[in-house]
Protein backbone atom coordinates (compact mmCIF):
# COMPACT_ATOMS: atom_id res chain seq x y z
CA UNK A 1 0.00 0.00 0.00
CA UNK A 2 1.29 3.69 -0.29
CA UNK A 3 1.98 5.12 2.54
CA UNK A 4 4.74 7.87 3.20
CA UNK A 5 3.44 10.33 0.45
CA UNK A 6 -0.56 10.04 1.44
CA UNK A 7 -2.69 12.65 2.54
CA UNK A 8 -4.58 12.08 5.90
CA UNK A 9 -7.83 10.43 4.29
CA UNK A 10 -9.81 10.75 7.98
CA UNK A 11 -12.98 11.76 7.32
CA UNK A 12 -12.70 12.06 3.46
CA UNK A 13 -15.56 10.77 1.50
CA UNK A 14 -14.56 8.52 -1.28
CA UNK A 15 -16.83 7.00 -4.29
CA UNK A 16 -15.34 4.04 -6.10
CA UNK A 17 -17.09 3.02 -9.10
CA UNK A 18 -16.64 -1.08 -10.76
CA UNK A 19 -15.64 -1.48 -7.03
CA UNK A 20 -15.88 -5.39 -6.74
CA UNK A 21 -13.99 -6.84 -8.86
CA UNK A 22 -9.96 -5.60 -10.05
CA UNK A 23 -8.19 -2.40 -9.55
CA UNK A 24 -11.37 -0.88 -7.97
CA UNK A 25 -11.98 -3.45 -5.64
CA UNK A 26 -8.31 -3.11 -4.29
CA UNK A 27 -8.81 0.56 -4.48
CA UNK A 28 -11.30 0.95 -2.75
CA UNK A 29 -9.70 -1.38 0.18
CA UNK A 30 -6.34 1.13 0.32
CA UNK A 31 -8.45 4.22 0.88
CA UNK A 32 -10.99 2.41 3.05
CA UNK A 33 -7.32 1.55 4.82
CA UNK A 34 -5.97 5.31 5.35
CA UNK A 35 -9.26 5.99 7.06
CA UNK A 36 -11.65 7.50 4.43
CA UNK A 37 -15.13 6.31 4.08
CA UNK A 38 -15.77 4.43 1.07
CA UNK A 39 -18.39 4.30 -1.23
CA UNK A 40 -18.49 1.20 -3.27
CA UNK A 41 -20.52 1.09 -6.64
CA UNK A 42 -21.26 -1.80 -8.52
CA UNK A 43 -24.18 -3.50 -10.31
CA UNK A 44 -24.61 -6.90 -8.17
CA UNK A 45 -25.93 -6.28 -4.86
CA UNK A 46 -24.37 -9.75 -3.74
CA UNK A 47 -20.94 -8.88 -4.85
CA UNK A 48 -21.05 -5.36 -3.04
CA UNK A 49 -21.97 -6.62 0.03
CA UNK A 50 -19.42 -9.62 -0.54
CA UNK A 51 -16.80 -6.61 -0.86
CA UNK A 52 -17.83 -4.75 1.55
CA UNK A 53 -17.67 -7.79 4.48
CA UNK A 54 -14.08 -8.12 2.47
CA UNK A 55 -12.87 -5.12 3.51
CA UNK A 56 -14.29 -5.31 7.06
CA UNK A 57 -12.84 -8.28 7.54
CA UNK A 58 -9.42 -7.03 6.40
CA UNK A 59 -9.92 -3.31 7.84
CA UNK A 60 -12.20 -3.34 11.10
CA UNK A 61 -12.49 -0.09 11.37
CA UNK A 62 -13.57 0.76 7.88
CA UNK A 63 -16.24 2.99 7.22
CA UNK A 64 -17.75 0.98 4.00
CA UNK A 65 -21.05 1.73 2.43
CA UNK A 66 -22.25 0.58 -1.07
CA UNK A 67 -25.01 1.90 -3.95
CA UNK A 68 -26.31 -0.92 -6.58
CA UNK A 69 -25.88 0.73 -10.21
CA UNK A 70 -25.83 -0.55 -13.51
CA UNK A 71 -23.62 2.65 -14.62
CA UNK A 72 -24.74 1.42 -18.53
CA UNK A 73 -28.50 2.81 -17.60
CA UNK A 74 -28.65 6.58 -17.47
CA UNK A 75 -31.41 6.16 -15.54
CA UNK A 76 -29.59 3.92 -12.92
CA UNK A 77 -26.59 6.63 -12.58
CA UNK A 78 -29.85 9.64 -12.05
CA UNK A 79 -30.49 7.16 -9.16
CA UNK A 80 -27.25 6.48 -7.68
CA UNK A 81 -26.42 10.26 -7.86
CA UNK A 82 -29.71 10.99 -6.16
CA UNK A 83 -29.16 8.07 -3.33
CA UNK A 84 -25.83 9.37 -2.70
CA UNK A 85 -27.02 12.80 -2.18
CA UNK A 86 -29.10 11.06 0.46
CA UNK A 87 -26.58 9.76 2.39
CA UNK A 88 -23.75 12.39 2.66
CA UNK A 89 -23.30 16.05 2.14
CA UNK A 90 -19.86 15.97 0.86
CA UNK A 91 -17.94 14.17 -1.91
CA UNK A 92 -13.88 14.17 -1.49
CA UNK A 93 -12.75 12.11 -4.47
CA UNK A 94 -14.76 10.33 -7.21
CA UNK A 95 -13.16 7.56 -8.66
CA UNK A 96 -14.41 6.87 -12.32
CA UNK A 97 -13.62 3.15 -12.74
CA UNK A 98 -16.15 1.15 -14.36
CA UNK A 99 -15.98 -0.37 -17.90
CA UNK A 100 -16.47 -3.10 -19.51
CA UNK A 101 -15.01 -4.59 -23.04
CA UNK A 102 -17.56 -6.36 -25.50
CA UNK A 103 -17.31 -8.66 -28.68
CA UNK A 104 -19.89 -8.09 -30.34
CA UNK A 105 -21.78 -4.66 -30.69
CA UNK A 106 -24.61 -4.48 -28.54
CA UNK A 107 -26.62 -1.64 -27.03
CA UNK A 108 -27.77 0.03 -23.22
CA UNK A 109 -31.01 0.29 -22.19
CA UNK A 110 -30.80 3.60 -23.69
CA UNK A 111 -30.16 2.84 -26.80
CA UNK A 112 -26.39 3.58 -26.86
CA UNK A 113 -23.90 1.59 -27.99
CA UNK A 114 -22.57 -0.10 -24.97
CA UNK A 115 -18.89 0.61 -24.93
CA UNK A 116 -19.40 4.25 -25.75
CA UNK A 117 -22.37 3.90 -23.13
CA UNK A 118 -20.37 2.40 -20.03
CA UNK A 119 -17.13 3.29 -20.75
CA UNK A 120 -17.56 7.05 -21.26
CA UNK A 121 -21.10 8.67 -20.94
CA UNK A 122 -21.21 6.88 -17.56
CA UNK A 123 -18.17 8.88 -16.86
CA UNK A 124 -19.67 12.03 -18.20
CA UNK A 125 -22.83 12.04 -16.48
CA UNK A 126 -22.36 10.55 -13.24
CA UNK A 127 -19.34 13.52 -12.85
CA UNK A 128 -21.77 16.38 -13.66
CA UNK A 129 -24.57 15.07 -11.64
CA UNK A 130 -22.16 15.26 -8.57
CA UNK A 131 -19.95 18.60 -9.78
CA UNK A 132 -21.93 20.70 -7.72
CA UNK A 133 -20.92 18.63 -4.44
CA UNK A 134 -17.41 17.89 -5.51
CA UNK A 135 -16.98 21.76 -5.41
CA UNK A 136 -18.38 22.39 -2.28
CA UNK A 137 -15.91 19.76 -0.46
CA UNK A 138 -13.13 20.90 -2.27
CA UNK A 139 -10.03 20.32 -2.32
CA UNK A 140 -11.60 17.78 -4.33
CA UNK A 141 -10.66 15.44 -6.60
CA UNK A 142 -12.02 13.15 -9.93
CA UNK A 143 -9.80 10.22 -10.65
CA UNK A 144 -10.38 8.50 -14.32
CA UNK A 145 -9.55 5.23 -15.34
CA UNK A 146 -8.19 4.98 -18.73
CA UNK A 147 -5.72 3.04 -20.93
CA UNK A 148 -2.90 2.69 -23.04
CA UNK A 149 -5.28 1.18 -25.55
CA UNK A 150 -6.20 4.90 -26.29
CA UNK A 151 -3.03 5.30 -28.30
CA UNK A 152 -4.11 5.82 -31.89
CA UNK A 153 -7.46 5.30 -31.85
CA UNK A 154 -8.64 8.66 -32.23
CA UNK A 155 -12.54 9.70 -32.18
CA UNK A 156 -14.80 9.07 -35.28
CA UNK A 157 -17.31 11.24 -34.50
CA UNK A 158 -18.85 10.57 -37.92
CA UNK A 159 -19.62 6.99 -36.26
CA UNK A 160 -19.10 7.22 -32.39
CA UNK A 161 -21.23 4.56 -31.97
CA UNK A 162 -19.73 2.13 -34.24
CA UNK A 163 -22.89 1.70 -36.40
CA UNK A 164 -20.73 1.34 -39.44
CA UNK A 165 -17.83 -0.85 -38.61
CA UNK A 166 -17.86 -2.26 -35.17
CA UNK A 167 -14.41 -3.74 -33.87
CA UNK A 168 -14.15 -4.22 -30.55
CA UNK A 169 -10.56 -3.26 -29.97
CA UNK A 170 -11.69 -0.32 -31.66
CA UNK A 171 -14.82 0.95 -29.51
CA UNK A 172 -12.42 0.02 -26.30
CA UNK A 173 -9.99 2.24 -27.55
CA UNK A 174 -12.22 4.85 -28.58
CA UNK A 175 -13.68 4.70 -25.54
CA UNK A 176 -10.52 4.88 -23.43
CA UNK A 177 -9.59 7.77 -25.66
CA UNK A 178 -13.04 9.39 -24.80
CA UNK A 179 -12.15 9.17 -20.80
CA UNK A 180 -8.74 11.69 -21.60
CA UNK A 181 -9.96 14.33 -23.72
CA UNK A 182 -12.93 14.14 -21.25
CA UNK A 183 -10.76 14.65 -18.60
CA UNK A 184 -8.65 17.23 -19.67
CA UNK A 185 -12.11 19.58 -20.68
CA UNK A 186 -13.32 18.81 -17.39
CA UNK A 187 -9.99 20.01 -15.66
CA UNK A 188 -10.13 23.12 -18.07
CA UNK A 189 -13.91 24.09 -16.75
CA UNK A 190 -13.00 23.42 -12.91
CA UNK A 191 -9.64 25.75 -13.17
CA UNK A 192 -9.97 28.02 -10.08
CA UNK A 193 -12.47 25.66 -8.27
CA UNK A 194 -10.21 23.64 -6.04
CA UNK A 195 -11.57 20.45 -7.74
CA UNK A 196 -8.67 18.65 -9.76
CA UNK A 197 -9.60 15.88 -12.24
CA UNK A 198 -6.81 13.73 -13.77
CA UNK A 199 -6.78 10.65 -15.66
CA UNK A 200 -4.57 7.41 -15.72
CA UNK A 201 -3.66 4.44 -17.79
CA UNK A 202 -3.30 1.59 -14.82
CA UNK A 203 -0.96 -1.64 -17.01
CA UNK A 204 -2.30 -4.18 -18.48
CA UNK A 205 -3.89 -5.99 -15.38
CA UNK A 206 -4.74 -9.45 -14.17
CA UNK A 207 -8.61 -8.92 -14.02
CA UNK A 208 -11.83 -9.84 -15.26
CA UNK A 209 -12.45 -7.32 -17.51
CA UNK A 210 -14.45 -8.33 -20.50
CA UNK A 211 -15.91 -11.83 -18.80
CA UNK A 212 -19.17 -11.56 -19.80
CA UNK A 213 -18.29 -12.18 -23.95
CA UNK A 214 -17.69 -15.98 -23.89
CA UNK A 215 -15.21 -17.15 -25.85
CA UNK A 216 -13.73 -13.57 -26.08
CA UNK A 217 -12.87 -14.29 -22.43
CA UNK A 218 -11.55 -17.84 -23.03
CA UNK A 219 -9.07 -16.94 -25.41
CA UNK A 220 -7.91 -13.65 -23.94
CA UNK A 221 -8.25 -13.84 -20.47
CA UNK A 222 -5.36 -16.77 -19.49
CA UNK A 223 -3.25 -14.61 -21.59
CA UNK A 224 -3.79 -11.32 -19.31
CA UNK A 225 -3.78 -13.39 -16.41
CA UNK A 226 -0.41 -14.97 -17.32
CA UNK A 227 1.37 -11.46 -18.62
CA UNK A 228 -0.73 -8.47 -16.55
CA UNK A 229 0.24 -7.25 -13.65
CA UNK A 230 -1.54 -8.01 -10.12
CA UNK A 231 -4.27 -5.92 -9.01
CA UNK A 232 -2.30 -4.06 -5.88
CA UNK A 233 0.28 -2.57 -8.61
CA UNK A 234 -3.10 -2.25 -11.47
CA UNK A 235 -4.82 0.00 -8.21
CA UNK A 236 -1.09 2.03 -7.09
CA UNK A 237 -1.58 4.72 -9.62
CA UNK A 238 -5.28 5.26 -8.94
CA UNK A 239 -4.52 5.53 -5.18
CA UNK A 240 -1.84 7.80 -5.82
CA UNK A 241 -3.90 10.19 -7.76
CA UNK A 242 -7.01 9.71 -5.30
CA UNK A 243 -4.61 10.37 -2.10
CA UNK A 244 -1.46 11.82 -2.86
CA UNK A 245 -0.27 14.99 -0.98
CA UNK A 246 2.56 15.15 -4.27
CA UNK A 247 -0.78 15.96 -6.79
CA UNK A 248 -2.39 18.61 -4.48
CA UNK A 249 -2.96 21.28 -7.23
CA UNK A 250 -2.00 19.26 -10.04
CA UNK A 251 -5.10 18.82 -12.70
CA UNK A 252 -5.77 17.90 -16.38
CA UNK A 253 -2.80 14.92 -16.43
CA UNK A 254 -2.19 12.02 -17.75
CA UNK A 255 -0.81 9.45 -15.39
CA UNK A 256 0.99 6.23 -15.60
CA UNK A 257 3.17 4.57 -12.87
CA UNK A 258 2.63 7.30 -10.35
CA UNK A 259 4.26 9.52 -12.86
CA UNK A 260 2.63 12.11 -15.31
CA UNK A 261 3.32 11.63 -18.55
CA UNK A 262 2.07 12.01 -22.05
CA UNK A 263 -0.67 10.90 -23.88
CA UNK A 264 -1.57 10.32 -27.42
CA UNK A 265 -0.86 13.80 -29.30
CA UNK A 266 -4.52 13.60 -30.98
CA UNK A 267 -6.07 14.14 -27.19
CA UNK A 268 -4.53 17.56 -26.97
CA UNK A 269 -6.56 18.89 -29.75
CA UNK A 270 -8.95 21.02 -27.90
CA UNK A 271 -11.57 21.73 -30.40
CA UNK A 272 -12.15 17.70 -29.88
CA UNK A 273 -12.60 18.15 -26.15
CA UNK A 274 -15.28 20.61 -26.44
CA UNK A 275 -16.96 18.87 -29.37
CA UNK A 276 -17.24 15.31 -27.63
CA UNK A 277 -18.77 17.07 -24.19
CA UNK A 278 -21.04 18.90 -26.61
CA UNK A 279 -22.53 15.79 -27.99
CA UNK A 280 -22.60 13.55 -24.63
CA UNK A 281 -24.25 16.64 -22.76
CA UNK A 282 -27.00 16.26 -25.43
CA UNK A 283 -26.81 11.82 -25.12
CA UNK A 284 -26.98 12.18 -21.23
CA UNK A 285 -29.84 15.23 -22.00
CA UNK A 286 -27.56 17.58 -19.67
CA UNK A 287 -27.98 20.42 -22.38
CA UNK A 288 -24.61 22.25 -22.00
CA UNK A 289 -23.35 20.16 -19.80
CA UNK A 290 -21.56 21.61 -16.37
CA UNK A 291 -22.29 24.87 -17.62
CA UNK A 292 -25.88 24.64 -17.14
CA UNK A 293 -25.35 22.51 -13.71
CA UNK A 294 -22.85 24.33 -12.05
CA UNK A 295 -22.63 27.58 -13.80
CA UNK A 296 -19.21 27.15 -14.39
CA UNK A 297 -17.63 29.18 -17.70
Amino acid sequence: MIGEKHLSMLLKVCMVTGATSGIGKQTALELAAMGATVILVGRNHQKCMRTSEMINAKVPTADVDFIVADLSSQEQVQDLAAEFRRRYNRLDVLVNNAGGVFLRRQTSVDGIEMTFALNHLNYFLLTNLLLDILRTSAPSRVVNVASGAHRNSPLDFDDLQAEKNYVFRNAYGQSKFANIIFTYELARKLEGTGVIANVLHPGLVATNIGRDNGILAKLVQPLIFRRGLPVEEGARTVVYLASSAEVEGVTGKYFFKERETKSDPATYREEDWRRLWEISAQMTGLVGGMDSLSGSR
